[in-house]
């Protein structure tokens, strides 16, 4: 195989500039902020976007020692509605259904995110289970008033399953809400159309406390 050398003088140049394109990286901060600061209109990632909402969150329900609610919304049987109705459509469905959670969230501190490709997730600082409750029963029947067609589903309509996480931080953020969460709308999901599920994460925190 030919190979190509340098001269002396071109191959100091070239170490010079690859140690300097090294250090550069090496400055680069994690979860992609250098090509973010590149490209000031490109967006966070979601689970980025989503890990930065529940810290914040996190952090005023713990100044505040109030409970802090973490909704995950899911489309019931999303697998064959898009098959059936394909990418346009659903997307169009997810535009809906932002705009139905959304009005339904009376504070600036509530924030819903889209969450992968078949829901979303919704931070609630300061929110008793109770109310988290009520908001789901709120958006599952705007949601049945806007009726956005499913013919796969035997509701004849687009549902959601909801499942709910609540906690009293205390400290460093503990992303088993998150665990919790996810298992909760699956858990929901696997008794039906619509269904809500709650994991209650409290009892489970004072016992670390009084235990440490």
């Amino acid at each position: 195989m030919n190979r190509v050398t340098m001269s002396g003088s071109e191959g100091l140049w070239a170490r010079i500039r690859t140690a300097l394109a090294r250090g550069n990286e090496a400055q680069e901060p994690a979860y992609g902020h250098a090509a973010i600061a590149r490209n000031p209109n490109k967006k966070p990632r979601l689970a980025q976007r989503i890990d930065e909402e529940l810290r914040r969150g996190w952090s005023y329900c713990a100044e505040r020692n109030v409970s802090l609610c973490v909704l995950a919304l899911e489309i019931d049987g999303y697998a064959e509605y898009f098959a059936t109705y394909g990418r346009e459509a659903v997307e169009d469905s997810f535009d809906s259904l932002e705009s139905i959670i959304g009005a339904q969230l009376s504070r600036e501190t509530e924030i819903c995110l889209r969450s992968g490709q078949t829901g979303f997730v919704l931070v609630l600082p300061d929110m008793p289970a109770l109310m988290a409750r009520d908001l789901a029963s709120r958006i599952a029947a705007a949601l049945r008033r806007e009726g956005i067609p499913n013919r796969e589903s035997h509701a004849g309509q687009v549902t959601l399953s909801t499942g709910i996480a609540v906690v009293n931080p205390h400290g460093k953020l503990d992303r088993a809400v998150l665990n919790a969460v996810s298992q909760a709308v699956k858990k929901a999901q696997r008794r039906g159309l619509a269904r809500l599920e709650v994991m209650d994460l409290r009892g489970r925190d004072d016992k670390r406390r009084h235990a440490a």
